[in-house]
């Protein structure tokens, strides 16, 4: 486990979202570390909800449905009361990077220029920057209508939105009915009004790497593997591994970008010759008690980074560190069509620490650090062993009103706020 340079200093920190995955683990971080945490989110039910490490929750207009009223909200909140950073775990820092002139002075903030903040967040812009750049990627075609979708597609391939997070806007179409079909969802998201990518299909294994960067330079960096997926294509069994190459890809970019804050890539490593080709990109961190459990602290490195100081590289973190989130556990063992003897079985491991979590430690709801997060997991539980088929509409809580769409991208790039 990692330790924080601030255990010794809490500080009082404004997490801009409690909903995500992303945001629940840094908050551990953030607590375990001493930290005083406040969050923002409109739901009631946001997982930051269940943990003792949150002093005060507080609901707040939805990112998606009123861009202009949340930036009111967190502005607001600035004012009346006493925060040294605001931490802008998700699609917020699309937002604030935006206005970063209004935030700066204000509360500690680490966050790039807002037009390179947009061009890794679009997968359009991203896919561009590694052409210019020279870094693999597997091969990509960039269309505007469905005709030039048809005409590009060569099976299997993947097929995405520009703008997607959460594994949202991403179809595999090996077959022509199934690019109909995808085509058909494009146009009821008016996808077309954007760019669609059109990306050949790489066979291999799934990996991440999480940075932070300090004005373009490097200052840590993490990466594992997927070992199992949860519903929706998230992990829920990951293994931290070690790969040079990646981090000098990483490093390329931040560079090039003048990044300043996190940034996270996942990368596909190609069964025929082992080459890490980048397929996807977020501009922010994504997860990381991964890190934090094989000793690489990215929260506090971007706490430091935030206040304006630039703090010494973090060593390399441990290869070979076994971490799972059991809420994902469960709801891929049931999306996949397990039955409720298959979801008692995963249970029993879980609690056991056997099979696949033998020597894994539990991410996201680490109910002997944090008992509070006993609370989602055990009603994901129950509900799960009550109707299986409530895995799909449970994973899909997630992609809630603390994201962003097309509407609210337009707004914020529009500056109506």
């Amino acid at each position: 486990m990692a330790s924080s340079a601030y255990a010794q200093q809490p500080l009082r920190v404004l997490v801009s979202e409690g909903s995500s995955t992303s945001a629940r683990e840094a908050i551990t971080i953030l607590g375990l570390s001493g930290h005083r945490v406040e969050v923002c989110d409109p739901s009631r039910y946001g997982l930051a909800r269940f943990s003792r490490f949150v002093e005060k929750f507080h609901i707040c207009p939805a990112l998606r449905d009123d861009p202009a009223g949340f930036l009111r909200f967190v502005e607001t909140l600035l004012a009346a009361r006493h925060f040294d950073v605001l931490l802008p775990i998700h699609e917020q820092g699309f937002l604030f990077a935006r206005v970063r002139q209004r935030l700066e002075g204000r509360v500690g903030l680490a966050l790039p220029e807002f037009e390179n903040y947009r061009t890794v967040h679009s997968k359009a812009g991203f896919s561009r920057l590694l052409d210019e750049l020279g870094l693999p990627q597997p091969a990509t075609a960039i269309v505007k209508s469905a005709g030039e979708l048809r005409a590009a597609a060569r099976f299997p391939c993947m097929v995405k939105t520009s703008i997607g997070t959460a594994s949202r806007g991403v179809w595999r179409v090996c077959t022509g009915d199934e690019l109909t079909e995808a085509m058909r969802e494009l146009d009821a998201i008016s996808a077309f009004d954007g760019e669609v990518l059109v990306q050949e299909f790489v066979a291999g294994a799934t990996e991440k790497a999480q940075a932070v960067f300090c004005r373009g330079e490097l200052k840590g960096f993490h990466a594992y593997r997927q070992i199992a997926a949860g519903a929706g294509g998230g992990e829920a069994i990951k293994q931290s591994v070690t790969r040079p190459v990646v981090r000098a890809h990483l490093a390329r970019i931040g560079q090039r970008l003048g990044w300043h804050g996190a940034l996270s890539v996942d990368y596909i490593l190609s069964d025929d010759d082992a080459t890490p080709r980048l397929i996807d990109c977020n501009p922010r961190l994504v997860e990381p008690m991964s890190a934090y459990l094989a000793g690489v602290d990215l929260v506090g490195l971007l706490l430091e980074i935030s206040l304006g100081q630039t703090p010494q590289g973090a060593p390399p973190g441990r290869e070979g560190v076994r971490t799972h989130l059991a809420m994902q556990v469960l709801l891929g063992c049931a999306s996949r069509g397990g039955t409720r003897r298959d979801i008692i079985v995963e249970c029993w491991r879980l609690l056991r620490g056997s099979g696949p979590y033998a020597g894994s430690s539990e991410e996201l709801t680490p109910v002997r650090l944090d008992w509070l997060s006993a609370v989602p997991l055990a009603a994901t539980a129950i509900s799960l062993l009550a109707v299986p088929k409530l895995a799909a509409t449970l994973a899909k809580n997630g992609f809630g009103a603390h994201l962003l769409d097309i509407r609210s991208i337009a707004i914020i790039e529009r500056g109506n706020l």
